[in-house]
């Protein structure tokens, strides 16, 4: 019993110190040396848009919400006849990128300019919640003269924001360009044309894969966040770039014999990226290099490189992928683009277990994909086409994950759009 109340005792002596030195931090930052004057009312602007897709393809594909966010084509699957399942076509139409984003407007803080943003879409959590409403962006951020600290759910600073495809696709690229929003804390500073950026990232909805399934435990129990810097050229003509990217797991916290672990599997990436404004055209290019990337819907992922005989501890190792895509576009009111990309399975360095192997497209060699579209533009609303041909090679997965004896199957996509601003 004295033991008890002893505890309680601590526990309310911290409370209070706690609460005392809140009031006191309080106070510092509303001081008017630290605490800048309200300069604006607050306020929110709502904007977004409408739109609707309408998909036909020439065969099943590897996609979410009921074909909407196309990866690549299935594999083929023979029957006992040797007829290809999967050479079925399929079509939907389908409205839930229908997106409404406010923007918030406020008072100064800590001598920056305040602002937010919060953005969601129909697009749902699964494909047995398509329709529902989802958090895309929610964030807060404090500018100063030169720097920028930006705290919430944006997209990862893989996801370049000024150089990615201008696909009518929701993949936008995917999975040849990284594609990826996340829970984070950014801080960009600039000084004349050059642009640092440092982040520290955590997973929410596109998240790692590992024993248990697809899930943000993995980066949580690392106890470390994905970390990345980045850096910038920019200027009215030209955007050059280069970003490395490091990220740690915890596959499992006991093994399969019981004993607790601790091993954990470290991946790199890196990307370099271009953006030219021609007078005729805008051309866009990115290059990535990089493992593990399941979370950025790419190919790739890790497996079991050892295992211990007594204690069943593991040893990882990753796959490595290179993916490369250029994207065109010109014209306003009526504009023509073409998006083009291959991606290429590299493998890993070390031998892996096959039967404990946890990736995207593990067996998949390469994948291109061409894509050329037509936007018709009059004020406000928006009519537009694209075909996208995607061609997987599939093949056998060796001892290092690498793929051989490959073939291509390939799926031809018309997509139909209709926008309406606001």
């Amino acid at each position: 019993m004295q033991y008890k109340l002893m505890q309680r005792y601590a526990v309310a002596k911290i409370t209070w110190r706690i609460m005392i030195l809140f009031v006191m931090l309080f106070g510092l930052f509303s001081s008017p040396g630290l605490m800048a004057e309200e300069k604006s009312d607050p306020g929110i602007r709502f904007s977004g848009f409408v739109k609707t897709d309408a998909i036909w393809d020439t065969r099943q594909t590897v996609a979410v919400r009921e074909g909407h966010f196309l990866l690549y084509p299935k594999n083929a699957e023979s029957d006992s006849m040797g007829e290809d399942i999967n050479a079925k076509a399929n079509f939907n139409i389908l409205a839930i990128q229908t997106r409404l984003k406010g923007v918030i407007t406020g008072p100064d803080a800590f001598g920056a300019k305040t602002g937010g943003l919060i953005e969601a879409a129909f697009f749902g959590t699964s494909d047995g919640d398509v329709n529902g409403f989802r958090l895309r962006h929610a964030f807060l951020t404090l500018g100063w003269e030169h720097s920028t600290l930006l705290i919430g759910q944006f997209w990862h600073p893989m996801f370049v924001i000024t150089v990615f495809p201008g696909t009518l696709s929701f993949n936008t690229g995917a999975p040849f360009q990284p594609f990826s929003r996340n829970p984070q804390i950014r801080w960009t500073y600039k000084s004349g044309n050059t642009r640092f950026l440092a982040a520290a990232i955590a997973q929410r909805d596109f998240v790692s894969t590992g024993p248990d399934g697809a899930g943000s435990i993995y980066l949580r129990n690392s106890a470390i966040p994905n970390m990345h810097l980045q850096v910038q050229w920019d200027t009215k003509k030209m955007i050059l770039g280069l970003g490395g990217d490091w990220k740690v797991l915890t596959p499992r916290l006991k093994t399969t014999a019981q004993y607790k672990s601790t091993a954990t599997v470290s991946s790199f990436a890196a990307l370099a990226f271009a953006r030219f404004n021609l007078p005729k055209f805008v051309w866009k290019l990115e290059g990535v290099y990089g493992q593990n990337l399941t979370d950025h819907l790419m190919l790739g992922g890790y497996g079991v490189h050892s295992t211990a005989a007594t204690t069943a501890m593991e040893t990882y190792t990753p796959t490595t992928i290179f993916s490369a895509w250029t994207d065109i576009e010109t014209g306003k009111d009526f504009g023509l683009g073409l998006f083009a990309a291959i991606t290429q399975n590299l493998g890993t360095s070390k031998t892996v277990d096959i039967a404990n192997f946890w990736a995207r497209g593990s067996d998949i060699d390469m994948i291109y994909r061409i894509a050329p579209r037509v936007i018709w533009n009059a004020n406000k609303t928006r009519l537009a086409a694209e075909v996208e041909y995607t061609a997987a090679s599939f093949g056998t997965t060796n001892s290092k994950a690498k793929v051989e004896n490959a073939e291509f199957v390939a799926n031809l996509r018309l997509l139909l759009a209709a926008y309406y601003f606001f």
